[in-house]
């Protein structure tokens, strides 16, 4: 069979248990990228079986359910957000008061270029402002702090494929990872950039990830505890939550993960402060001061 870049494929010797996609083939040895989940795989030729399009769509199906179903669980949890909020402004200024909010400015450097895009559809979505860049992930510790300087953001997603190969050492070795070196060492020069855990949120790491290193780096959220696979869209839910809750609070560790499409299994982190600001009065004239009452969109609106 001739296979080319961007089919999307299983493996047969892992029982066809998740999409990838070819990104290169060299001598019989196929680069794979998974097509829902951040893991990047190597996996000879003859292993691999084209998804037919019925097959496809219908596992796209069934991660789309995935998808809806964290989504409506944030969107439930944004609402409660908002109503508390605007409690706890009416309850001092009064009700006829215009007040504006400020969500948080994120930087999302991912390693796939279609995961990017997928992440940005989704903070557009949440009502979020992100600078999105696709950059290869052993490039990222030498562009991070370039990129701090220039777009200050409150949050920084560092973020891509890895996996974890036995056969290169046990779960403790870095090296035994395929990108994780390259995710601790950009969160350790953002963290030379901003020290505080409180005035940059830093979520770092991909499928299987050394959890341990990232956390030890400076991350607040990290992939993998239990160096399981993590949705490609998992990071977007975690810098969401802390988004849309007031820096006067601080966020829970499962308060953040409950939303996600992975769960505790592979995401974890600290307790960390919210980075929403409300300010009054609403500022009539300037439309460039504020964003006032960013919404979460249905699906049906959004696209």
């Amino acid at each position: 069979m001739q296979w080319k870049k961007g089919d999307i494929v299983t493996r047969k010797s892992y029982n066809h248990d998740l999409l990838f996609r070819i990104q290169s083939i060299k001598r019989d040895l196929a680069q794979l990228y998974g097509e829902d989940y951040r893991l990047e795989a190597d996996a000879p030729v003859d292993d691999l079986e084209k998804v037919d399009k019925r097959e496809l769509l219908k596992r796209k199906k069934a991660e789309r359910e995935k998808e809806d179903y964290s989504f409506r669980l944030f969107r439930q949890d944004y609402h409660l957000l908002r109503k508390k909020q605007e409690y706890e402004v009416t309850s001092t200024a009064g009700d006829n008061v215009k007040y504006f909010q400020i969500p948080p400015r994120v930087l999302h450097v991912d390693g796939d270029a279609i995961y990017l895009k997928k992440c940005i559809h989704l903070y557009r979505r949440l009502g979020l402002q992100v600078h999105g860049l696709h950059i290869d992930e052993r490039e990222m510790p030498l562009k991070i702090k370039e990129l701090l300087e220039k777009i200050q953001p409150d949050v920084l997603v560092v973020t891509g494929h890895d996996s974890y190969t036995k056969n290169k050492g046990d779960k403790n070795d870095i090296r035994a990872y395929r990108n994780s070196k390259f995710f601790s060492e950009t969160v350790r020069e953002a963290r030379k950039y901003t020290p505080s855990l409180d005035q940059l949120v830093i979520f770092a790491g991909a499928c299987q990830s050394h959890f341990e290193s990232l956390i030890r780096a400076g991350a607040n959220f990290a992939s993998s505890p239990l160096r399981v696979n993590i949705h490609a869209l998992d990071p977007v839910y975690i810098v969401a939550k802390i988004g849309y809750t007031s820096f006067m609070e601080k966020v829970g560790v499962w308060d953040v993960l409950k939303h996600t499409i992975t769960g505790e299994k592979g995401l974890g982190g600290v307790e960390t402060r919210g980075l929403f600001r409300t300010g009054l009065p609403y500022p009539e004239d300037d439309k460039n001061l504020a964003v006032e009452h960013p919404q979460v969109y249905q699906q049906d609106t959004d696209e």
